[in-house]
């Protein structure tokens, strides 16, 4: 996969616009083993956290980009569990301020799970 295709460049740099590319290319069963349950989704986060503080992400850059991740996870998947449906049901009601204060508990809450 070229460089071009990743949603994060070699610099640290969040291409925000190549987000949802990089989530349609992953497989669906990689997709039911993140989303199967709530623990799993958590620890995946936890380790995207963990990468993007390692090249040296800001939390305001990881929420934009948590933001991005949650809007497409609300358009194009079903939820799996009940955790997934809150997050789903916050995320539709809230408006942009409030969805951008959710990413930003998401990364939080990512960030504890180390």
């Amino acid at each position: 996969m070229s460089e071009q295709e990743h949603a994060v460049n070699k610099e640290g740099e969040v291409a925000l616009n190549k987000v949802d590319n990089a989530l349609d290319r992953m497989d669906d069963s990689q997709k039911d083993k993140i989303l199967s349950d709530f623990q799993s989704f958590k620890k995946y986060l936890s380790e995207r956290v963990e990468l993007a503080q390692n090249i040296g992400l800001s939390e305001e850059m990881m929420a934009k980009a948590a933001e991005k991740i949650a809007g497409y996870l609300a358009e194009k998947e079903e939820p799996r569990n009940s955790e997934e449906k809150l997050l789903q049901e916050l995320w539709k009601v809230g408006d942009q301020d409030q969805r951008h204060k959710l990413a930003h508990l998401l990364v939080r809450l990512a960030q504890a799970a180390d």
